[in-house]
Order: structure tokens, then sequence, then C-alpha cells
């Protein structure tokens, strides 16, 4: 079972990754070859790339340039692996994995990530950093108030869908300014400027009315993850391999505070 807190998750997977590296436990196939056969790789990586034009919408997540990039492969491990990064994070203790030149020319033809997360736009809440991961580590889908559209669900979906994911995390986060802004205009009866009203009518069936002031925000604040966590849940075809054991949709609340994520359940 999915632990309820980041921090609490255990798996026989720790991925606690150097700088541009893979645990040692999960190697990619490239490492330990000679200078010229990466070289010869790489380079029949790229030329391969450049005559398909890219990879197709429907492709199976391709190998950059002959490397077989291991994983996290279950819900399970990828929650584990975002929790290992969590911690590092607010230790102070960052590895920024996944950022070296031999990593970036490999990505150039294929990419693997293992976790979609939906975020708020928040500058103080970049996925990347607070689950210490790098470049193809995560699909990051961003909204205010990680509030949903035909968009927002696309790009999730073509996450799981196309790439395999096995997790979508719904990350919310103390002092959501989206959140207060619904809260404050359903208040006050007053409309917001432009396309953020709109932001506010989807958070507005999420306000907890049973707390006031600062509480009520607070409280609508985890509402608001539970109520998006669901509708994603809910979604056919990310109901349908949920129903197979083979992606979780879980939702969670990053701590301005203190840095942490935790689970919202």
């Amino acid at each position: 079972m999915i632990g309820r807190t980041f921090p609490c998750v255990k798996s026989e997977v720790t991925p606690e990754r150097a700088v541009g590296s893979r645990p040692t436990a999960t190697p990619w196939a490239l490492r330990g070859a000679s200078t010229s056969r990466r070289r010869a790789l790489l380079g029949a990586g790229l030329a391969t790339a450049a005559a398909l034009g890219g990879a197709a919408l429907g492709a199976a997540p391709a190998s950059a340039a002959g490397i077989t990039a291991r994983r996290p492969s279950t819900p399970e491990e990828a929650l584990s692996t975002l929790a290992a990064g969590n911690r590092r994070w607010r230790a102070y203790r960052e590895r920024h994995p996944d950022e070296s030149p031999a990593v970036r020319q490999s990505l150039t033809s294929g990419q693997h990530p293992f976790a979609v997360v939906l975020g708020c736009i928040d500058s103080r809440v970049p996925p990347e950093l607070v689950f210490d991961q790098g470049l193809g580590d995560l699909i990051t889908v961003r909204s205010a108030g990680e509030v949903l559209d035909e968009a927002v669900l696309g790009s999730v979906a073509y996450g799981v869908l196309e790439l395999g994911i096995p997790l979508v995390v719904v990350l919310g986060h103390q002092s959501c300014g989206a959140v207060r802004a619904a809260v404050e205009a359903d208040l006050s009866g007053e409309r917001l400027p432009a396309h953020i009203q709109y932001l506010a009518d989807q958070i507005r069936p999420n306000i907890d009315r049973g707390k006031e002031g600062d509480a009520r925000i607070d409280a609508t604040i985890d509402a608001n993850i539970r109520a998006v966590r669901s509708r994603l849940a809910a979604e056919p075809d990310l109901a349908a391999k949920i129903g197979s054991g083979g992606l979780a949709v879980v939702g969670a609340r990053y701590e301005l505070t203190t840095q942490a994520v935790h689970r919202i359940v």
C-alpha cells in the first residue's frame, strides 16, 4: 500500500541519485561503456532521431540512443522516489540529478518520466525542486489552484497513456493565492478580473464553508486537492489503469513553512 505521507513511504527501491546519475541498483546500460562506444551510441541515436523527425504521438517511450533508462515502474516505487527527493530538499541536501551532459544528450531521442505532477503555478512550488528531480524525470502540468480544463486533462492523460507513467500527483500547497481569491470572491460576491473568474468558479464548489477566516482557506486547499484528485481518478482511461494496478492518482500538499510534502486523503 502506498503510504499516507511522502516522508514515511518505504520501498525496496531507494533512488538516492547523485548529480547526473542513476542509482547503482538501476544503472543505465550506457554506464561502463568505453568513450568511443558512448560516442557511437549517441551519434547513432541522434541520427535516427533526425531521420524520423521525432517520435510519433502514439509511440511507446523510446530508449535514448541505445540506453535502457531504468526508472520506477510501479506507483509505489514512483512515490518512494519522490519521497526520497523531498527529504533531500527539506534537509538542504539536494542532488539535482539527471543534469549531466551525458543525460542531456541522451534525452534528445527519448524520455522516460516516472511521474506526472499536476501543481499550482505558484513560483514557490516548482515540482522538480521540491522533489529534487532532474531532466526527463517528471511531466509537470501547472495551473492556478490545480484547476482542470481540457488542456490540463489532455496533458495528464498524455503522460499516463502515451508515456506509460505509473503515478499522478495532484500537488496543492499552503497559502494558495488562487484558493484565497476564490474564497474571498465567494464571500464578497465581487467578480474577479478577466479569466481569473474562471479559476474561482472552478474552485468555488470545493470551498469549506464550515470554517471561517484563514481556516476556511486552509481547509479549502485540502478540499480542492481531493476534488481534483477524484475527478482525475474518475476519468475512464485513467480509471482503467488504476483498476489494473498500473496507476495511482494521489493528492498531496506542500507546506511552505517546512518544505515537506504530505499526502491528502
